[in-house]
């Protein structure tokens, strides 16, 4: 018990911000799981993306918690909102599960549990420690990636925009069929 106190009194204020937001991130997880009307699920999952957006803050990582915020909060989350809004999703229509698919999912997850307790608890699962002469302010910032991606890794970008650019074009030929046309 003194050394969970201790522990406590250790901690920087950005130690305080990561564990809020390791249980804030925790429980509308959580809710993702436990939410019974799939709204509430997205709604979540959406707070889910906002919390670990501030990990990747505190990890000094902010292009990775912008990407987080536009591409998963932003633009998949509209996606399956409307997505569900377009199945109207009722209670009625909703099949029972079965026992057997109760308790396989029960073993299944404590299986799980035990695994991730057996592999938090072993020996060789410590937290590396980060040399600070290695280290600098400057790691994860939008400038160096940017600086990486137009330098060594050109082709690859530019091949992955290639593929981008090729896979909207099909997207527009597959929507864009006139009756009668053939089918793809």
């Amino acid at each position: 018990m003194t050394e969970f106190i201790s522990f406590f009194k250790a901690l920087t204020p950005t130690g305080y911000l990561f564990l809020i937001l390791t249980a804030l991130t925790l429980f509308s997880a959580i809710g993702v799981v436990t939410a019974k009307n799939p709204i509430y699920s997205v709604l979540a999952l959406i707070a889910t993306f906002f919390c670990l957006s501030g990990h990747y803050i505190l990890l000094n990582a902010q292009f990775l918690a912008a990407v987080n915020i536009i591409v998963y909060a932003g633009a998949i989350m509209v996606l399956f909102l409307f997505t569900i809004m377009f199945l109207n999703l009722r209670k009625e229509d909703e099949e029972s599960k079965t026992n057997l698919t109760k308790m396989a999912s029960v073993v299944v997850g404590g299986l799980l549990m035990v695994m991730l307790i057996t592999i938090f608890r072993a020996k060789s699962a410590q937290v590396p420690v980060v040399n600070p002469t290695t280290f600098s302010a400057k790691t994860g910032l939008v400038e160096n990636l940017g600086q990486l991606l137009y330098s060594d890794y050109i082709l690859p970008f530019e091949l992955a925009s290639v593929l981008f650019l090729v896979a909207m074009v099909g997207a527009v030929m597959l929507g864009k069929r006139e009756a009668g046309d053939r089918h793809f």
